[in-house]
């Protein structure tokens, strides 16, 4: 039986392939404040605003590819049974060919209701801008199926159910500073070894966690080649 690895990434994972990350120096969030375009009363406010920031990030995405760190972590599924729980927004696990990737804070391929959650709509690549007035099948705005602050992370349960399954824990490109994604660590049966992949130093809890000092795409490679 092959060993359950699950992987927790953020922004780092996808530094590399040319998607812009929301917290370093130069960041979106130095761009664009958080109230006016990651929390419900920025859409409130302005939701022309808040639809064109996502229709821009759509479109940044859509000329991204995989970097070779999304591409090992698909091929360790030879060895292990990986999943893959992901603060980012774009795909590009899934297209490098991960099989098992949990979402925490939404997908920005999906729309979804303003006025029912449970409707998701996945975005036309050749055609994904969401304008005022495109609407659900009820007659409510559509809005980027995104999990803003303020409002709850509905996948968070099943990425504890899965992380405490975890016979091995690896940490890609991320800060730990997010929650409730950074309480996943504690989550972590206390016998599993616990291995974090960022060029910069990472303060967590725990001290018994094997720093790989690289970046994504070559601190995967080195995460495999110490694992398999």
């Amino acid at each position: 039986m092959k060993k359950k690895l699950v992987v927790l990434t953020g922004a780092g994972m996808s530094a590399e392939s040319g998607i812009a990350t929301f917290r370093d120096s130069g960041g979106l969030w130095d761009r664009y404040p958080v109230e006016q375009v990651a929390t419900p009363e920025g859409f409130v406010a302005d939701p022309e605003l808040v639809l064109n920031f996502y229709n821009m990030r759509r479109r940044e995405l859509l000329k991204a590819c995989p970097n070779e760190g999304h591409k090992e972590l698909a091929a360790m599924e030879k060895d292990f049974e990986v999943h893959i729980i992901t603060q980012n927004i774009d795909n590009l696990h899934e297209q490098a060919g991960s099989s098992s990737v949990l979402h925490l804070h939404g997908e920005l391929m999906k729309a979804c209701s303003t006025g029912d959650a449970s409707l998701l709509y996945d975005l036309d690549p050749a055609n994904s801008d969401i304008h005022l007035g495109d609407c659900c099948e009820k007659g409510f705005q559509l809005r980027p199926h995104i999990v803003w602050f303020g409002e709850a992370v509905p996948m968070m349960p099943e990425a504890e159910r899965i992380t405490r399954q975890a016979d091995i824990f690896v940490i890609i490109g991320t800060s730990m500073n997010v929650y409730p994604a950074a309480g996943l660590l504690d989550d972590v049966r206390r016998n599993v070894p616990v291995y974090l992949i960022d060029p910069k130093n990472v303060t967590t809890r725990r001290y018994d966690i094997h720093h790989i000092s690289m970046g994504a795409s070559e601190g995967v490679k080195e995460l495999r080649r110490l694992l398999v």
